[in-house]
């Protein structure tokens, strides 16, 4: 799909990630319908692109939701950015903060797709792209809750695909890794150890492009050995099991539980 000229529904578009995304996409001469909690910095990034509009929404809240695609008006393609980070033993939750993690990274994306979904079935064309996480290929220690949500855009887009297909409405899933400079270790503060390999909030930004101009499936931003530990998951998942258990990631993933916990 040709992304000149249309419109794009940017969700988390205040993040690093958000950012990176928007300015990819605006750099291919997109109109940004920006929207985040954050109506400031909404504006401020606006201001930085070329042709965009901020608008405010908390996906946490389900009357913002359903209100944010009349709000938006036409839209070509939907890119799902927005998160929370839902880490943390499930113990630690309350049902309250579970149910925020689900409502913004999972069930606003599916019910704004919803909403989107029928405009452009009646104009054969459109696209939508979910930002998953390695987290959604990959389970990962005290991210059970992230995990789920990540997991299930997976599936959703999926079946989004099939469902789709031929009629000129692509569907594209992003699986970002460990990002330097941004995604949710940079906004906690967390420092990755030195054999984390990253990727750049540009690469995240220049995937989604990628995705919709070519109608890619899947994308992962990660490297070569989380690409193929992914792969040996979905092959085995005792053998999956196995490798991770044999990485030293508790004691960083604690780390990552208290930085975050206030994000709940």
């Amino acid at each position: 799909m040709d992304i000149s000229g249309s419109r794009v529904l940017l969700t988390g578009a205040t993040g690093g990630l958000g950012r990176a995304i928007a300015k990819a996409l605006d750099g291919r001469g997109a109109h940004l319908l920006l929207t985040s909690r954050k109506q400031d910095a909404l504006e401020d990034l606006a201001r930085e692109l070329q042709s965009a509009d901020a608008l405010a929404s908390d996906l946490s809240k389900r009357d913002d939701v359903a209100a944010l695609p009349g709000r938006a008006g036409h839209v070509d393609i939907f890119v799902h950015n927005a998160g929370l980070p839902g880490s943390g033993r499930l113990e630690s939750f309350t049902q309250e903060e579970i149910d925020r993690v689900l409502e913004v990274n999972l069930r606003a994306g599916i019910m704004l797709t919803h909403a989107l979904l029928p405009g452009m079935s009646e104009r054969g064309r459109g696209h939508l792209v979910y930002v998953s996480s390695m987290s959604g290929k990959l389970p990962t220690v005290r991210a059970s809750i992230y995990g789920a949500t990540k997991y299930g855009l997976r599936g959703f887009a999926g079946g989004l695909r099939d469902d789709f297909y031929g009629t000129g409405v692509g569907v594209s899933t992003i699986f970002p890794g460990p990002i330097k400079g941004a995604g949710m270790w940079q906004d906690a503060g967390i420092e990755l150890p030195r054999w984390v390999p990253t990727k750049s909030p540009e690469d995240v930004g220049d995937a989604v492009a990628k995705a919709i101009e070519a109608n890619r499936p899947e994308i992962a931003v990660a490297d070569p050995g989380q690409r193929a530990a992914a792969v040996l998951e979905n092959m085995s998942a005792r053998a999956g099991a196995w490798l991770r258990r044999r990485l030293p990631v508790e004691e960083l993933a604690d780390r990552t539980v208290e930085a975050q916990r206030v994000k709940r």
